[in-house]
C-alpha cells in the first residue's frame, strides 16, 4: 500500500474505530477483575513507519533497561525490521512484524498481532507514533494494562480515541528523542499525572550508545568498495558518501538531484583522492545512476544496494563524512562518530537532528517546517523551495574543513 492509501485508511477508517473501540475497551476494563501489580514485565514499544524513530527511541528503551527489571519487545513493518539490528537492544525473537506490501498481509498480521501480544503476556504497551489511529488501535487491544501513548489533549483534528492508562503531552519544541524519553518517564511515574510527563530531560539522557565494529567488517567493506571501483587504494583514497534520495513518505525532503550533481563534480575535481559513493537501497539504483552519469567522473561511484542495513556502520567508520537528505541513513550513522551533513526544510531540525555527530543544513524559511503531527505529515508544498535555496557553494563552505584535512 502506497503512503496516500495507509493516510486514508488511517482516517476514514481509523476514526470511527478509535471511537468503537474506545467504548468496548472501557467496557472490557470495566468488567476485568483488577489483579496484584507487580509492576512492568514485557514493554512493548510500538513504532512503525520511520527507520530512524528506532534508533531515536533507543535511549528511551535503555532508561527502562536500567530502571525497571523487564523484557523489552518492538513491533514495527517488515521492511524497516533491520533498523533495530543496528544496536540490538531488543532480542530478535521479541521483535513483531507487520508487512503493509498488500491488503491482505497487512490484515493477516494486524490479526496475529493481537494473538502474540497475548502469547507473550504483554502488560505494558508504548507507542512512539505521533497521532496515528491504528497504532492507536493496536495498543488498546493488545491485552496489556498500561498504555503509555501522546495525547491531543486539546489539540482539534487528532482524535485517536481514548485508550491509554499514562497520557503524554507531545511536545514539538523538544527533541524526538526526549519526547520519547517523556513516555519512559510515564511509566516509571510514581504518581498519578495530567498531562504526563513533568520531568527535566538532560541532554546527557539522549546519548546514543556506539556499535563496536571489528576489522573482518571493515574489511568486507572495503571489499565491496573496490568491487564497485577497481582502482581503490585504502593507503591513498578518502570515502566521502552522498545518500541523494529520501523515503516515499516525504519525497520532498530531497535537496534537488541537479545540485548534488553540481557539488559531486566540485568535490571531485578539488580533491583527487576522493571517492564519492552514492548510497541507497536497490529502488534507488536508477536515480543514482542519473547522478553519477551526469557527473561524468568515475570516482562518482553508484553504490546502490551493495550493502545490507548491518553493514551500514563498517561503511560509516571507513568514510570522512556523508552528506545526506533528512532520512534514515543519518540516524544510522549516529552510531558511529562519522560527521553527517544533513539538509532541512519539510522538518525541523529541532526535532529531528540525528543524535550522532551531526550538522543541519537548513534555511529557514517562513512557511519551514511545513510537515508535523498535526497534519500526519502531509503537506500542501509542491515545490520544495526551501531546500532549493540551498547553495552548492553554502553546502562546499561547510564540507570544505573535512576535505582539507587530507589523510585516511
Amino acid at each position: 500500500m502506497n503512503v496516500e492509501v495507509m493516510r486514508r485508511v488511517d482516517y476514514f477508517l481509523g476514526v470511527p474505530l478509535c471511537f468503537a473501540g474506545t467504548v468496548a475497551a472501557r467496557c472490557v476494563d470495566f468488567f476485568t477483575p483488577r489483579t496484584n501489580d507487580a509492576g512492568p514485565k514485557n514493554i512493548l514499544f510500538i513504532e512503525l513507519s520511520e527507520m530512524g524513530s528506532a534508533i531515536l527511541a533507543d535511549p528511551a528503551m535503555q532508561k527502562l533497561n536500567r530502571i525497571v527489571d523487564s523484557r523489552l519487545f518492538f513491533a514495527i513493518f517488515e521492511r524497516n525490521r533491520a533498523s533495530l539490528q543496528l544496536l540490538g537492544t531488543v532480542p530478535e525473537e521479541n521483535i513483531y512484524t507487520i508487512d503493509e506490501s498488500s491488503i491482505s498481509s497487512f490484515v493477516r498480521d494486524t490479526l496475529g498481532f493481537f494473538a502474540w501480544t497475548r502469547r507473550k503476556r504483554i502488560d505494558v504497551v508504548i507507542d512512539l507514533e505521533l497521532f496515528s489511529r491504528f497504532t492507536a488501535l493496536l495498543t488498546g487491544f493488545s491485552g496489556a494494562r498500561r498504555r503509555v501513548g501522546f495525547h491531543a489533549f486539546h489539540n482539534e483534528g487528532l482524535y485517536r480515541g481514548d485508550f491509554l492508562t499514562h497520557r503524554v503531552a507531545y511536545n514539538p519544541h523538544q527533541h524526538m528523542s526526549k519526547n520519547f524519553i517523556a513516555l519512559a518517564n510515564a511509566l516509571i511515574s510514581p504518581t498519578a499525572e495530567v498531562p504526563y510527563s513533568k520531568t527535566v530531560i538532560g541532554d546527557e539522557e539522549t546519548v546514543l550508545r556506539k556499535v563496536v565494529i571489528e576489522e573482518r567488517d571493515r574489511t568486507s567493506i572495503r571489499r565491496k568498495i573496490d568491487e564497485a571501483y577497481p582502482a581503490y587504494d585504502p593507503g591513498r583514497h578518502r570515502i566521502v558518501l552522498f545518500n541523494t534520495n529520501a523515503s516515499q513518505l516525504l519525497p520532498l525532503r530531497r535537496w534537488p538531484q541537479q545540485h548534488y550533481v553540481e557539488l559531486a563534480g566540485v568535490v571531485l575535481a578539488r580533491y583527487p583522492d576522493v571517492i564519492i559513493l552514492l548510497t541507497g537501497g536497490k529502488e534507488d539504483h536508477d536515480w543514482l545512476e542519473a547522478i553519477a552519469a551526469a557527473v561524468r567522473n568515475d570516482r562518482c561511484v553508484n553504490f546502490a544496494g551493495r550493502t545490507r542495513l548491518t553493514e551500514l556502520p563498517a561503511l560509516y567508520a571507513t568514510s570522512v563524512f556523508m552528506l545526506s537528505n533528512d532520512s534514515g541513513p543519518p540516524h544510522f550513522a549516529s552510531v558511529t562518530d562519522m560527521p553527517v551533513f544533513v539538509f532541512f526544510g519539510p522538518e525541523t531540525p529541532k526535532l529531528y537532528l540525528p543524535l550522532g555527530n551531526a550538522t543541519p543544513i537548513y534555511a529557514g524559511l517562513a512557511c519551514s517546517p511545513c510537515v508535523s503531527a498535526s497534519n500526519h505529515r502531509k503537506t500542501a508544498c509542491r515545490d520544495n523551495v526551501c531546500l532549493q535555496v540551498i547553495g552548492v557553494g553554502q553546502v562546499m563552505d561547510l564540507l570544505r574543513p573535512l576535505l582539507d584535512r587530507g589523510g585516511n
